[in-house]
């Protein structure tokens, strides 16, 4: 399955613990994110992440695109809802698209627990047939 991974610069700490605690899972799978937290995430986890332009700078344009050719299997995206981004047209654009695409997407650390479980219980294999 390709993850990707995305955390506004407030939630770049938590994306760091959670990709500790799950590394295990992780490791089984593609990791995709943008620039800096993907700098971040292989700093602490030793995990290979294919790392796109940072969010502001295009990233999650660029992972935006990915989304509409189906090509990401599920989006965890640690946003800050209480610091309005420049960008934050880009953050709707991502979700918007998770919909029309079906793509599993978690926007909190509850949700993305929620998700990452799942995909190691094997839940979301159903992922694979819908390609």
């Amino acid at each position: 399955m390709k993850i990707a991974l995305i955390a506004h610069d407030a939630k770049k700490k938590l994306m760091q613990n959670f990709c500790i605690a799950y590394r295990g899972i992780l490791s089984k799978h593609e990791v995709y994110a943008t620039g800096t937290t993907g700098r971040l995430i292989e700093e602490v986890t030793n995990l290979s992440v294919h790392k796109f332009l940072a969010g502001k700078l295009g990233g999650e344009q660029q992972i935006g695109i990915q989304l509409e050719h189906n090509q990401i299997d599920m989006v965890i995206f640690l946003r800050d809802p209480l610091n309005p981004m420049t960008h934050e047209v880009d953050t709707f654009h991502l979700l918007r698209l998770c919909d029309m695409h079906n793509i599993p997407l978690a926007t909190n650390l509850a949700s993305a627990e929620l998700l990452i479980k799942s995909l190691d219980r094997g839940d979301l294999e159903w992922r694979e047939f819908y390609k």
